[in-house]
């Protein structure tokens, strides 16, 4: 009852300064790490869905490994035990010649973990698709990667647009782990205004505005681009 608010901490400098620069680490990094997330996520998931059964093999244990454990241990793992393990030379250099090398392990952590459950998410897609499809395109002569390119993955990511943006929506706020390693994302910049003025609720406040702006703009983005690239004949969003 006795809490002195001061919203006009958030205007002073340095903390205006920290919040925007919070706001943009968060953006860089949650980006970045869906790169590698959507990219390595959509060939580990094409894996659990071939006919060689060592590649569907390596794709499973992936997605067993890395989607078990949970986020914070991985980046715990990544960023103090990795190090210590590989041979000297990489260790230093992963300690200290790596540019940034708590953003680069920040990213490559959230990277490889989304990459499990975006590859879930792509195999979920691929085996939407009817059996007939694929036979048919391999009886016009496609090969089986052609397949995968011209007729099962065009139609697969246009089926899991919806879990696909929750992911990436997932991606952005699991970057605020990243302030354990010492990223000043916009958790870790809120946090270090609430040590220096003691106006906590102001600071997160703040952060919780800009977190929604971010869902609420990739959000709208996504339901334009899942209208516009419904498959015909599914549940769509003008059905709703």
């Amino acid at each position: 009852m006795n809490y002195n608010w001061d919203w006009g901490v958030l205007t002073k400098e340095p903390y205006y300064d920290w919040i925007l620069s919070g706001f943009g680490w968060t953006l860089a990094t949650g980006s970045a790490a869906w790169l590698i997330a959507i990219s390595l996520g959509s060939i580990i998931g094409v894996m659990r869905t071939t006919d060689i059964p060592i590649l569907r093999t390596i794709g499973t244990v992936y997605v067993e490994i890395f989607r078990n454990i949970p986020l914070l241990v991985q980046m715990f793992l990544w960023y103090f035990v990795l190090p210590e393990i590989v041979p000297r030379d990489s260790g230093m250099w992963l300690k200290r010649e790596l540019p940034m090398p708590e953003y680069s392990t920040a990213v490559v952590c959230l990277g490889m973990y989304h990459a499990s459950r975006v590859a879930e998410q792509v195999r979920a897609g691929i085996e939407s698709i009817g059996q007939g499809q694929r036979y048919a395109a391999m009886a016009i002569g496609l090969t089986p990667v052609q397949v995968y390119r011209y007729a099962l993955l065009p139609v697969a990511y246009r089926i899991i647009v919806p879990p696909l943006t929750s992911d990436f929506l997932g991606i952005m706020k699991n970057s605020s782990l990243a302030l354990t390693i010492g990223v000043l994302e916009l958790t870790a910049q809120t946090r270090q205004i609430e040590e220096y003025t003691f106006q906590g609720f102001e600071a997160f406040t703040a952060a919780t505005i800009l977190y929604i702006l971010i869902t609420a703009v990739v959000m709208a983005a996504m339901r334009i681009v899942e209208k516009r690239t419904v498959v015909p004949g599914m549940i769509s969003l003008e059905a709703k």
